[in-house]
């Protein structure tokens, strides 16, 4: 029994101390361990709805390839795999990246059979093409789905409409200074030439024009309009691909130099006979 003494007082002052000591430590682990289930839950919570909406997100960020696309890809994983790699990010030593090139690029290259390239060498040249019209289309729309780049106009027939004049004043400004003036190609540095434009077809020409292939330098739209680029195709293949000699013999159609070379041997022949000439009869 206690009393109201100072010494209950002080009994029951420590016993109330004790109990708060006890009680202390317990409320801050049960803070501590509520703080603890609370971030699991949060972070449980989270995690779900990643897990559900992620795969979404996914499929937002990497476009489906079209029909086309996907045989593109199937061909271009059999027969371009090796030198420009899985994703067509290029192969040291072997291909460069095709990211970016477009379907111009494509057409040109796999179109004139220049592509797929059996050795490297200083140019590739021009061969009977390995694809189809088809398959080439197809191998072009794969890479210009993967990584986007020039593309050609539609249609086969390019220039219709065109100016030939303002084609073949173009083409001398531009061209025929390494194609020589009658397209007939010429020699360029370290192995290299411009080659006959006689076999080229109207979409072959305009995607050399857009993209560059080798020495060529890029006539994007800012250097020539397509109206423009439509003139020069134009000159190119009613003028210069069709057998027009006017003058005769076309000496191979590589322009001046050729004609002077010939002018300068037959007229020195010929001064060499009328000199014997004129000597015998004198």
């Amino acid at each position: 029994m206690t009393s109201d003494t100072p010494g209950g007082a002080r009994s029951r002052g420590l016993l109330s101390r004790l109990r708060r000591a006890r009680s202390s430590p317990r409320s801050k682990a049960r803070r501590r361990l509520g703080a603890a289930v609370r971030l699991l839950a949060a972070l449980t919570l989270a995690g779900g709805a990643y897990t559900v909406f992620a795969p979404g997100l996914q499929a937002q960020d990497t476009p489906q390839l079209t029909t086309a696309a996907q045989e593109g890809k199937a061909l271009f994983d059999t027969s371009c795999v090796t030198c420009h790699g899985r994703n067509a990010q290029g192969i040291e030593g072997r291909g460069p990246s095709l990211i970016g090139v477009g379907s111009a690029s494509v057409e040109f290259q796999v179109g004139t059979g220049r592509m797929p390239l059996p050795r490297q060498e200083a140019q590739a040249e021009r061969k009977p093409p390995v694809f189809n019209d088809d398959e080439i289309r197809q191998l072009a729309q794969y890479v210009q789905e993967l990584g986007g780049g020039p593309q050609l106009p539609e249609g086969e027939n390019l220039h219709q409409g065109a100016d030939v004049a303002e084609g073949g004043r173009l083409f001398r400004l531009n061209c025929s200074s390494c194609h020589s003036f009658g397209g007939g190609g010429g020699a360029l540095s370290s192995g290299k030439f411009a080659p006959n434009l006689r076999p080229a077809n109207d979409r072959q020409i305009y995607a050399a024009m857009l993209t560059g292939p080798q020495n060529m330098p890029v006539f994007g739209d800012n250097q020539l309009r397509p109206d423009q680029k439509a003139d020069i195709i134009a000159y190119v293949q009613e003028t210069l691909a069709k057998d027009r000699d006017p003058g005769g013999l076309n000496l191979g159609r590589l322009g001046p130099s050729t004609e002077g070379v010939a002018i300068f041997l037959v007229g020195i022949v010929a001064l060499v006979f009328a000199s014997l000439w004129i000597a015998g009869k004198s």
